[in-house]
């Protein structure tokens, strides 16, 4: 089948485009071919579509944005930008699937979470006037974010994120989506969660490039190198990682975010600077030397990737309150790293029942993770049973040949 993806964004790392290489490789390995349709794109164009208004970044998406969250009634013209945009959108929707012949589209997080309203309702009214075959690849419901809880839009969320049609299958990254979405929605849905190359890659080591990390991070040879692989948001919890630090009351730990703040702003990273001044953690913010690319800036100095960064660490925190799966995690285990964990609600439901050793917290720091954590860095054999542990269970539930099983239920006509 010839399979068009379609999404407001297929650029960079984020979450969705990364998983959405994933599906395309598989499916392009039983023999589909892929296509692209997105707002921001940096996939090939000469299998690319790529038309501004579907990116949520767009001033006319914004506009429409800054109008519909945060009150409980839309203005008339907000309700005609939307139509005005929708039907537009859907008409580059049917270019896109008559250029390239499409057979099934696949919406990734486009009918979930609404950062583009006329994309999703597009994307709706595309299906239900075609009755084109479709799968949903649903990452972040709309109802798991707060910022969303008080808008002027709920007969457009009911009707389109996601939509109830008979052409539409539906594909969930953890239990608890399906049963929200089957509970609110009245849909059934397939579990494919996130992958990584656990089966097919073994992880990079360490090279000529990535050598000189330790020393290019300020860091000295005994140091004890605790990494944070996330970006910089309220929801990762961070303070506790610096909490945890500061307990273990070693000069010699140092924290290394690898990720700045972003889109959600500066007030939680200056909180985080304040609170590690105030309990004396060496807190260092590396994200102007990560980049997707091995490259140098403009001051000549290197740019490693995350790849060329995971090696060197000697533990890594994840201590997220919330996450839609947890990719860090995974990237984690295939590293062969240990890791303290917070107990957020899809790691209990769908991760740890699967039988991975990690060090685990319950919302807050207590003496008996700092105790657990001081254990491990002093005994590597632990370490390495742990780590071993985890990247075979890590290669059996969430490697590609996982993903492959699903997908093949989800799209039958393979070749």
């Amino acid at each position: 089948m010839n399979i068009g993806f379609v999404s407001t964004r297929f650029s960079g790392t984020d979450g969705v485009s990364l998983e959405t290489l994933k599906w395309a490789e598989v499916l392009e390995s039983q023999g589909h071919s892929i296509y692209w349709y997105s707002g921001l794109s940096d996939r090939p164009p000469a299998t690319s579509m790529c038309i501004p208004e579907a990116f949520f970044g767009h001033p006319e998406i914004e506009w429409i944005a800054e109008r519909v969250w945060g009150c409980n009634q839309r203005a008339a013209i907000v309700s005609e930008r939307i139509n005005e945009v929708t039907n537009y959108l859907k008409s580059t929707l049917k270019r896109f699937v008559d250029k390239f012949e499409i057979d099934c589209l696949v919406p990734e997080n486009a009918l979930t979470i609404p950062v583009n309203i006329p994309l999703g309702k597009a994307i709706t009214e595309f299906l239900a006037e075609t009755n084109m075959p479709a799968v949903a690849h649903h990452h972040d419901f709309y109802w798991e974010r707060q910022r969303f809880s008080v808008n002027a839009i709920p007969d457009l969320l009911d009707t389109a994120f996601p939509p109830r049609l008979p052409n539409l299958r539906h594909a969930c990254i953890n239990q608890q989506g399906q049963e929200q979405l089957s509970l609110r929605k009245g849909v059934s849905s397939s579990l494919v969660p996130n992958v990584f190359k656990f089966d097919s890659e073994p992880p990079p080591a360490i090279d000529t490039w990535s050598a000189d990390v330790r020393e290019e991070l300020g860091l000295a040879p005994d140091d004890i190198f605790v990494l944070q692989p996330t970006r910089i948001v309220p929801r990762k919890g961070i303070e506790h990682a610096i909490k945890l630090i500061a307990m273990l009351n070693n000069p010699k730990l140092k924290l290394i975010i690898s990720h700045n703040a972003g889109d959600e702003g500066y007030e939680y990273q200056s909180m985080l600077e304040k609170l590690a001044s105030d309990e004396g953690v060496d807190l260092r913010i590396i994200g102007d030397r990560v980049s997707e690319h091995r490259q140098y800036n403009h001051e000549g100095q290197k740019m490693y990737t995350l790849w060329d960064i995971y090696p060197h660490a000697d533990l890594v925190t994840y201590p997220s309150l919330y996450e839609g799966f947890g990719n860090a995690l995974l990237e984690a285990f295939y590293f062969k790293k240990p890791v303290l964990i917070n107990r957020y609600s899809v790691y209990i439901q769908d991760i740890k029942p699967k039988g991975f050793q990690l060090i685990e917290m319950d919302g807050y720091v207590t003496h008996e993770n700092v105790a657990a954590v001081q254990y491990l860095l002093d005994h590597p054999e632990l370490q390495k049973q742990m780590v071993e542990t985890n990247y075979e269970l890590a290669r059996t539930h969430y490697g590609y040949e996982a993903l492959r099983t699903a997908l093949t239920s989800l799209f039958p006509h393979t070749v």
